[in-house]
């Protein structure tokens, strides 16, 4: 099923981001410091750039939504998503991130919970994500938001992900 972006929020314009707009998703990430203490290397072009395009296996360009929220023109969230991962009922978000000037008044909330309503409504099952272990800000926000741990784990290089989900209801 394809998603319509702009439903995922009540509140902003959400469009698809390209290429041309990685010099302003880098402005928005390079200023979140604590996020790639826990979660190096620190963001470049470059690596937006291959987030950009970077699939779960199993998944097509088709499936990935690398998103921005804008209010008044202006990029304020950047969110990764995965359609139908890791299975159909499933929706997976692979990144999220609020501009730090931003963050603290519940704005990130107000987006996750646009969107589970729109997955609900959609007839997804459940939302999984994954954050950093130790990452206090992470996981108080996600926590939250009604993610809770799936009990699975994996290790990369240097950090440990924790795998949590919200079940749609």
């Amino acid at each position: 099923m394809e998603m319509d972006v702009s439903r995922f929020s009540d509140v902003y314009d959400v469009r698809i981001l390209r290429e041309d707009d990685i010099p302003e998703i880098y402005q928005l990430c390079s200023k979140n410091e604590l996020y790639y203490r826990y979660c190096p290397p620190f963001v470049s072009t470059d690596s937006l750039r291959d987030d950009m395009q970077a699939l779960p296996p199993g998944r097509e360009k088709k499936d990935k939504y690398y998103v921005g929220y804008y209010e008044q023109g202006k990029l304020n969230d950047v969110m990764d998503f995965i359609n139908g991962f890791p299975d159909s009922r499933t929706a997976f978000i692979g990144f999220f991130m609020t501009a730090k000037e931003r963050q603290n008044r519940n704005l990130g909330t107000k987006i996750i919970s646009d969107l589970c309503a729109y997955l609900k409504e959609s007839c997804f099952q459940e939302v999984r994500l994954g954050w950093v272990k130790g990452n206090p800000q992470a996981e108080n926000f996600w926590h939250k938001n009604h993610f809770v741990e799936t009990g699975v784990t994996y290790d990369t290089d240097g950090y440990t992900v924790i795998v949590a989900h919200r079940i749609l209801k």
